[in-house]
């Protein structure tokens, strides 16, 4: 990585503050990339684990895509020596967040040393870190948390005390509550209490992780501006109330198109693969860096695969493939369908030989496959996926959620047959293709991507 910038020649020094569990870091040095092409005389100091900062440095080091005016800092993982971890849901993230303050505070006092005293005039920080408010105000700067994920579920983050308040916290999953309508939030009467995220008014409200957002949904407003990966021709209902919430609220997405990388390499000749397949034939399957289904749906998801004979690449794990039912991999591998550990997502998305995407329903995954005109088959599993799959198949229409939630062979069956060749698909293909231009709309030139992304440089640098 690059030597520290020192404080001859430039004009500001942003401190910028990563989330590193998930799919956070990446997007997040991808908006910091590209603001620092954009603000050449400003300094970025970017803070994140030493894990995830290998992760997200690896390919831009080696494109040499990291401006020389950033500077990756290391965070500790709030672990302490010797601890013993219980089990405990995101006990990772709650050692972390329980010891970030202190830990960017320090960070930051390492970087405004490497930068010869120049003192930080800007804080750019995932969202989820609320904190940062008080921080950003103790130091007399600008504040620009960046959400991201989707309009939809920042919406039912911000709006959870009115949420609580109007319907009551409901508990054991919500159960004969699920198909009551968020009717009180705009833009949001197509999603139903049980598509919430967890911790909002069903689940643990009072867990770690819960009332970290909530705090997050109460600070929002103390922002100079809210950034979010997303483009505001996607959710213009959700867009404009929270502009009206919000200081500033600066979509500037999908970030994956805005600040792209060089494409990943195809280790495992998906491309080569998809050449030789059929126009709009193919099933992606994939479910991001974190997700795995349980035994019983893989092997619902394999079954249904074969029985449908429909063409596929699945980017699935090593580890699980002993899930799959016998003699799968000898049946199809080659033959009708690829086993990868690992694909190039959005450059197989583009592939014009894909025609459905099954998939979780992550953001990243979503915008991505918006991006690459796909239709989705959504299973959730947890967090803003529920919102995501609702928003796919009732609200833009783009795709199929599945219910009652998981995999089945009919279910997977059905939904394969009405979007690769019923007239449903067709539809879906044409309302994908829809956004897909809107979204290349928003990140041209005059694109309203594009300005709010001139509108963020303006916040973090005096002479953009």
């Amino acid at each position: 990585m690059q030597q520290p910038p020192t404080s001859h020649g430039y004009d500001g020094h942003v401190a910028v503050m990563a989330f590193p569990f998930g799919t956070h870091a990446a997007p997040m040095l991808a908006v910091t990339r590209r603001l620092a092409t954009y603000c050449p005389t400003t300094i970025f100091s970017f803070f994140n684990t030493s894990e995830s900062n290998i992760s997200v440095f690896s390919t831009a080091d080696e494109h040499k895509l990291v401006a020389p005016n950033v500077k990756a800092y290391e965070l500790a993982d709030g672990v302490p020596e010797g601890y013993a971890f219980t089990g405990k849901p995101q006990e990772r993230i709650e050692l972390f967040m329980k010891a970030a303050p202190r830990s960017f505070r320090e960070a930051m006092e390492a970087a405004v040393s490497d930068a010869g005293g120049k003192a930080v005039s800007c804080l750019v920080t995932d969202a989820f870190f609320w904190f940062a408010a008080e921080m950003a105000e103790e130091m007399g700067v600008a504040w620009l948390p960046f959400w991201t994920a989707g309009v939809c579920s920042l919406s039912a983050h911000f709006y959870t005390d009115y949420i609580r308040d109007r319907l009551g916290s409901v508990r054991d999953d919500a159960v004969g509550h699920e198909e009551e309508p968020i009717s009180c939030i705009p833009g949001m009467s197509k999603i139903k209490v049980g598509d919430l995220p967890e911790g909002v008014v069903f689940g643990d409200t009072q867990s770690f992780f819960s009332c970290m957002l909530q705090k997050m949904g109460l600070a929002l407003p103390k922002a100079a501006a809210v950034l979010i990966n997303t483009f505001q021709e996607l959710d213009p209902t959700i867009t404009s109330d929270l502009n009206s919430k919000f200081k500033k609220f600066l979509t500037i997405g999908p970030v994956h198109s805005m600040s792209p990388s060089p494409a990943a390499a195809d280790t495992y000749t998906c491309i080569p693969w998809l050449h030789k397949q059929k126009l709009a034939s193919v099933a992606y399957v994939g479910f991001g860096s974190v997700t795995t289904p349980p035994p019983h749906e893989l092997v619902a998801l394999a079954e249904a695969l074969e029985a449908s004979n429909v063409p596929f690449i699945w980017s699935i794990r090593d580890s699980a493939k002993g899930n799959l039912p016998g003699g799968f991999l000898e049946r199809t591998h080659g033959s009708q369908g690829i086993l990868v550990p690992w694909a190039p997502q959005t450059s197989v998305l583009a592939h014009v030989a894909v025609g459905v995407f099954i998939t979780h329903g992550g953001w990243n995954s979503l915008v991505e496959s918006v991006a690459g005109g796909v239709p989705m088959i959504c299973r959730p599993f947890f967090g803003d996926q529920r919102l995501n799959g609702r928003m796919v198949q009732d609200v833009w229409q783009v795709g199929l959620k599945l219910g009652p939630g998981a995999f089945t062979k009919d279910g997977i069956i059905e939904s394969l047959d009405q979007i690769l060749y019923q007239e449903k698909g067709k539809i879906l293909r044409h309302n994908v293709r829809a956004l897909k231009q809107l979204s290349d709309i928003a990140i041209g030139p005059n694109g309203s991507s594009t300005i709010n992304f001139m509108a963020l440089s303006e916040f973090v640098s005096p002479n953009p």
